[in-house]
């Protein structure tokens, strides 16, 4: 029996696999339901599992894809966006873009607005709701870390990276007419740093973590009107 091919792993693109496997998804979903898009920070929100926990059954797709930049994102609009036709969005994108060598708030600034921009001509309808980025921790250390690696990561995504990063996409949102969802009231610690009982690795968090993040967000997902 022949084995079937391997593809080999330099030409595997994860990301590109994901937004392929929601375009097929897409097709058994409903129209018209709630959508949450953007990187990892998005892709990992258990929020299925934590709205039944609260006793709600609301049609939330997830469309986050980790590691995304938002270049990707407008690369890929129909397949985490347009195809579902949604109602709603919550969108958290642009945190890589802020861990790149050569980042600049412009160019995020830039991109988001064009997302922002083909949303509102394509789903003229749709309740779109941008959410604040989330603080990081660069002084806890965390178990099956790797600390090197995390700390070239740091030294451009750091907290005051991310108010200044926060306080110009509150601005474009307002710019669109969109709500802006500071997420974070609760996350912080004493220092303003994400606090380390929610946090994985500094960046990502646990469920603990994320379930602060939908307290922060619930009245919006129940909301009909858009806050």
């Amino acid at each position: 029996m022949t084995e079937p091919a391997i593809q080999p792993a330099a030409a595997y693109d994860e990301k590109k696999e994901k937004a392929r496997k929601y375009k097929i998804l897409n097709q058994l979903a409903r129209k018209g339901q709630t959508v949450l898009v953007g990187s990892s920070l998005m892709e990992f929100f258990p929020i299925h599992e934590l709205m039944q926990t609260l006793g709600h059954s609301s049609c939330i797709y997830n469309r986050g894809i980790a590691g995304y930049v938002t270049t990707e994102l407008l690369a890929s609009m129909e397949e985490c966006i347009f195809e579902l036709e949604p109602s709603k969005i919550f969108i958290n994108i642009g945190t890589n873009d802020i861990s790149a060598p050569d980042y600049r708030v412009e160019r995020l600034l830039a991109n988001y607005d064009e997302i922002l921009t083909r949303i509102a001509e394509r789903l003229p309808e749709c309740r779109v709701f941008v959410m604040a980025y989330y603080p990081v921790n660069a002084k806890a250390v965390f178990p099956f870390v790797d600390r090197a690696a995390m700390e070239e990561v740091f030294r451009r995504r750091t907290n005051e990276a991310i108010r200044e990063a926060n306080e110009a996409i509150e601005r474009l949102a307002s710019k669109h007419g969109y709500p802006f969802i500071d997420v974070n009231e609760g996350l912080v610690d004493s220092e303003g740093n994400l606090n380390e009982e929610f946090a994985i690795d500094g960046i990502h968090m646990f469920a603990n973590g994320y379930a602060v993040i939908l307290r922060n967000l619930l009245e919006y997902l129940e909301s009909e009107t858009g806050g």
